[in-house]
């Protein structure tokens, strides 16, 4: 069964959100020193890969 209009557009939505919190969580990561990304198990050029952004609010 095909899914309908309102289902696909909820769920590219959700996708989007999901997308933009990623984004302000890792800006928000960017701020931290290395010796904490690393005790996270992240690395800086990793979350640059992902892509960042800062939020003015």
């Amino acid at each position: 069964m095909p899914k309908s209009f309102i289902r696909t557009a909820l769920d590219r939505m959700i996708t989007a959100r999901e997308r933009q919190a990623r984004r302000y969580v890792n800006g928000a990561l960017l701020h931290m020193d290395d010796a904490t990304l690393k005790s996270l198990g992240r690395t800086r050029a990793e979350i640059e890969r992902e892509g960042a952004q800062d939020y003015m609010y």
